[in-house]
């Protein structure tokens, strides 16, 4: 890629207000991090496909790149080899993932739009991971319902990361939970919301967070109570919530 003009590089780096992608009080602290540690480390296919995702109209659905960074250590930590990703547009986390499997790792893959997927695609394959993908277009509960029905399903998974429709948040974790092994994690996104969680009831916020703040304020209460999975929450982008299975 040719180099930009120092102004230019950054408004492309950082196309989206960071303060929908942190909860950091200080956009400059954000940038710092940024700057200091993830573009630094970030694999040029990965910056590629930030880029793509950053032009799209919806590209504030895309991971943050420092969550990103962790998810991608988390998986090397665990030696993970077979994942799930529940919703994956342009699949900026999914390459992330794909690059911290060894070669012969797995990932099932849902997102219900794949026309978002196929924007990052050529990025995927170019950086000679996407044989590790195995994308279904369509909801992920009718396939976690057969898979959990399946001896040889259960507890097969390392790892997996949720950042999909909100309201299924619980319904995920009931079926997730079987599928993944004793001390593999589950990965749930945006469980802070926008700070919304621990707004009162009466405090104004855009209709897109209060319609969705239940679901989210569910999920954090049913977890911090699953005696089946020791827990995180992290306040890392917007809230991510790791799951630990126990038993």
């Amino acid at each position: 890629m040719a180099n930009a003009p120092e102004d230019e590089s950054r408004e492309q780096e950082n196309p989206t207000d960071h303060a929908q992608k942190s909860l950091l009080k200080s956009d400059a602290l954000y940038q710092y991090i940024l700057e200091t540690s993830v573009y630094p480390r970030e694999p040029e296919c990965m910056k590629e496909l930030r880029l793509v995702t950053a032009k799209h109209p919806w590209n504030g659905m895309a991971a943050a790149a420092d969550e990103v960074q962790f998810l991608g250590m988390l998986l090397k930590v665990l030696n993970a080899k077979n994942t799930m990703e529940i919703g994956v547009y342009t699949g900026y986390s999914l390459l992330a993932t794909a690059l911290a499997l060894p070669d012969d790792g797995k990932i099932l893959a849902f997102d219900i739009n794949r026309e978002n997927y196929e924007l990052g695609l050529p990025v995927l394959k170019k950086a000679g991971v996407a044989h590790k993908i195995d994308f279904h277009e369509g909801p992920a509960l009718p396939v976690l319902d057969q898979m959990v029905h399946d001896e040889k399903h259960k507890g097969s998974l390392d790892f997996v990361f949720v950042d999909a429709d909100k309201e299924n948040y619980l319904n995920y974790h009931k079926r997730v939970l079987e599928l993944v092994r004793v001390g593999g994690v589950i990965g749930y996104d945006n469980t802070l919301w926008n700070g919304s969680v621990a707004a009162p009831p009466e405090a104004p916020l855009p209709d897109h967070v209060r319609r969705l703040r239940g679901p989210i304020l569910e999920l954090n209460k049913y977890v911090a109570a699953d005696p089946r999975v020791e827990i995180c929450q992290l306040s890392i982008a917007d809230g991510l919530t790791l799951c630990r299975r126990l038993s």
